[in-house]
């Protein structure tokens, strides 16, 4: 490459930190939106059923900086120092929860259950009424003097 090419290049615009945070909040609060809450209906004859969702968005970030200082035993040779950074994530969760159905003789929400849930949910709660009724057996009495 020749000086020309070089110092004609248009630099690149960086993105700041505060730019991304911003774009990726925009991103996870889109995905809350109504459309993703009720899907289109679903014409069937004279019944209309409506998809519906619960949508949870979970988002963390960070920012970092740093610095140098002199060195405390040589202060002639300053330590030369300096950092920065961030960092972030999330998600977004949806799952139905209902069908609201439309038919001639009214409008009726059908819940969506989720078993699986359910189920899980029983097995964690006896796991821990176990280990707990377990532990308070376990104890000895305090002695009196």
């Amino acid at each position: 490459m020749d000086e020309n090419s070089i110092s004609n290049r248009t630099p690149r615009p960086s993105a700041s930190p505060v730019n991304t945070i911003q774009t990726t909040m925009e991103q996870f609060l889109s995905a809350a939106s109504v459309e993703a809450v009720y899907q289109q209906p679903v014409h069937e004859g004279e019944h209309t059923v409506i998809p519906a969702a619960e949508v949870l968005s979970v988002a963390g970030f960070g920012l970092g900086s740093g610095s140098g200082s002199p060195s405390p035993s040589k202060p002639e040779q300053p330590i030369a120092g300096e950092g920065g950074g961030g960092g972030g994530g999330g998600r977004v969760f949806s799952r139905p929860v209902a069908a609201i159905v439309i038919s001639p003789s009214g409008v009726r929400v059908e819940p969506i259950v989720d078993v699986t849930k359910i189920v899980l949910a029983v097995f964690t709660t006896l796991g821990f009424m176990t280990a707990m009724l377990t532990r308070m057996g376990n104890k000895k009495p305090p002695k009196f003097q």
